[in-house]
């Protein structure tokens, strides 16, 4: 795997969703990722989801996120539940790019970011397993991008879901592996 043809996605370890979804053991093997990356010269790219004040990104009819204009402006791009957790913060000069979907690529510069990296291949680790990486996976894919999923450093509200995704879906579009494997390929 070249480093300079591949990058590391960081998506929604961010303060309310790791306290919903996360584990410190998640937070670990997302943290070796990051460090990892850096070792090797591979851009890492925070992703976060986030939304404008008053949430005008949202429709009534989106399921996922019309419950949010009740969260008063716990989602909004400024407020500290929607940043990266200190544990995995970005340095200066990496990119945190916010997207208004469930996936990576919807309503960011994600596609630009990777662009200019040159990246061909994307290395994603995410909360949840069954939302931003799952839908990541699916268009990244679509967009032909080879793509690493690191099991270890990807969570679920659903345990079950989260090992029918890496054991079974994904494996037709991503090679699964795990943070440590991933490392000693770099």
């Amino acid at each position: 795997m070249s480093a300079s043809r591949t990058a590391l996605l960081i998506m929604d370890f961010q303060a309310a969703i790791v306290e919903r979804i996360g584990s410190e053991d998640v937070v670990a093997a997302a943290g070796r990722a990051v460090e990892a990356a850096r070792a090797a010269g591979i851009p890492v790219i925070f992703v976060r989801v986030a939304f404008r004040p008053g949430y005008p990104e949202i429709a009534a009819t989106n399921r996922s996120f019309s419950a949010l204009g009740q969260a008063g402006d716990s989602f909004t791009a400024d407020h500290p539940s929607t940043q990266v957790i200190e544990a995995l913060a970005p340095r200066a000069g990496e990119a945190v790019t916010v997207k208004r979907r469930v996936s990576a690529f919807t309503g960011s510069d994600l596609e630009v970011l990777l662009r200019a990296a040159g990246a061909e291949t994307l290395v994603l680790a995410g909360l949840s397993t069954s939302g931003v990486v799952l839908s990541t996976v699916r268009q990244a894919a679509d967009l032909d991008y080879r793509l690493t999923v690191l099991a270890d450093a990807c969570a679920d509200n659903d345990p079950e879901v989260h090992r029918i995704l890496t054991e079974k879906v994904f494996l037709n579009q991503a090679e699964v592996t795990t943070v440590d494997a991933w490392t000693k390929s770099l």
